[in-house]
């Protein structure tokens, strides 16, 4: 015969105090007294009880989670090790304040579906601006909401960098090291945002950096290519440049297409950084590891993670939403070197941009 689940009822009997009173040991103990809310958890664990997870949210009115909503499915997000660094910071702060956290990748293509359904107290988003749907869907749930890398705005929490004066650094680095002949790869929109919003505040914020600097150096005019953010993604992207005919220079919008490049240029006999030059954003552990060593904007993953992380809880407890920009920085490694005369003269943009050789 099955035995019959241990009840609040139950512990209240033997206790001899008030089911509010189980409750408030459970959930709030700061309502009774020590000796009281001993006396319950002893009784309960003699008892064997076993919290239920559903009733607990109606009593308490709270999931005990927030949720990080991805842009993408998550085994393809996940190939980026970059996104591994936020989610371990995220994580960082929901330990500090005893709280689950709740990965959210879209249903059935949409974003918008994961959002409405995320059994979360509150919600992480990457990449969102205000004018975005998710917003509007957010703010009719009545939860909060923190963007990562978002666009800063009255009322809306955000954590993120200056992309575009990280691009305009990483390109200004670039060109001053003579190049001329330069393909950009950007990163694939994301195709499970709705059709009107398959936008990228960082591609665009790192476009207008880059041409910044590419202005500056005389007018150039890139090569652009895309790729999907991944390993694999970066060397499908190389040997589409490569076979329109070699850059002296590539710029990866991250690191981890950044080494998928490197990897299928050293096996078409490229040596880095005499042949060709690469540089990318992120700084991710194996930018350092695989020889040359990648030149990287470094951003702080698992920082940003955490302050999100720390903000956001901090809403749920009532505070004010925050607003901030973190620090990155152009770490100079061994895959970019100054573009040699012989290679100044080899090239169809130098004569066009005015270098010398």
């Amino acid at each position: 015969m099955a035995r019959m689940r241990i009840t609040i009822k139950d512990i209240a009997e033997r206790a001899g105090v008030s089911k509010t009173t189980v409750s408030f040991a459970f959930n709030d103990p700061r309502k009774i007294s020590k000796a009281t809310c001993e006396r319950v958890m002893a009784i309960a664990d003699e008892l064997g009880y076993v919290p239920d997870p559903v009733a607990r949210t109606l009593t308490t009115k709270r999931i005990g989670a927030i949720g990080l909503l991805l842009p993408q499915p998550m085994h393809e997000a996940l190939k980026n090790p970059y996104l591994t660094e936020l989610l371990q910071g995220i994580g960082a702060a929901c330990l500090e304040h005893e709280t689950s956290l709740l990965i959210v990748p879209p249903i059935k293509g949409r974003l918008l579906e994961a959002a409405s359904r995320a059994a979360v107290d509150a919600l992480l988003a990457i990449g969102v601006g205000p004018d975005h749907s998710i917003v509007d869907l957010i703010r009719k749930r009545h939860i909060p909401l923190l963007t990562i890398d978002g666009k800063p705005s009255a009322g809306m929490a955000n954590v993120g960098i200056d992309d575009e004066e990280a691009a305009y650094t990483l390109m200004r680095y670039v060109t001053g090291l003579g190049h001329r002949d330069i393909a950009i790869v950007e990163l694939e929109t994301e195709s499970y945002n709705e059709p009107a919003e398959r936008s990228s505040l960082v591609r665009d914020r790192r476009r207008a950096g880059f041409g910044r600097a590419l202005q500056e150096a005389g007018s150039l005019s890139p090569r652009v290519y895309s790729a999907v953010c991944s390993v694999e993604g970066g060397r499908a992207a190389a040997a589409r440049i490569l076979a329109d005919g070699k850059a002296s220079a590539i710029v990866a919008m991250a690191d981890i297409v950044a080494l998928g490049i490197m990897e299928h240029c050293a096996a078409c006999g490229l040596s880095i950084p005499a042949d060709i030059s690469i540089v990318a954003f992120d700084d991710i552990e194996m930018a350092a590891l695989l020889p040359p060593g990648l030149t990287t904007v470094r951003q702080p993953g698992f920082d940003k993670g955490y302050e999100a992380g720390r903000v956001l809880l901090g809403m749920l407890k009532g505070a004010e939403p925050e607003q901030i920009s973190m620090n990155a920085e152009l770490i100079v490694r061994g895959s970019a070197a100054a573009l040699s005369s012989d290679a100044a003269r080899a090239l169809p943009f130098a004569a066009a941009a005015g270098t010398k050789a």
